[in-house]
């Protein structure tokens, strides 16, 4: 089970993107949960997620959120066209390839 986490200015705005990443997955038969959080919760929420993914709204955090998870897990920003187009297929296919970049998988 692969942990995704999005983290946005307050959570709300990539609950759409949550679902229709979470959506994809079922229909590939794709273990994951996926889960949307504020930026300023990252550190509340760590051991919750295996890749964390930033609203590119939030893009600025990135160094941030870099030392708070002090490399144990791998953090990027959500490409602007899929997160404006909520291509939860797309955003998908990233999360997992950055988990089997990041865990060798």
């Amino acid at each position: 089970m692969i942990r995704i986490m999005l983290a946005c200015a307050g959570g709300m705005s990539t609950s759409l993107l949550m679902n229709k990443m979470a959506d994809e997955a079922d229909k590939r038969g794709v273990e994951v949960t996926v889960n949307a959080i504020g930026e300023k919760s990252i550190a509340a929420h760590l051991g919750e997620f295996d890749v964390l993914l930033l609203g590119p709204q939030v893009r600025y955090v990135l160094k941030d959120a870099q030392k708070v998870v002090n490399g144990t897990v791998p953090v990027e920003v959500i490409d602007m066209r899929d997160y404006g187009t909520m291509n939860g297929a797309k955003v998908l296919d990233k999360a997992l390839k950055i988990y089997d970049d990041f865990y060798g998988k």
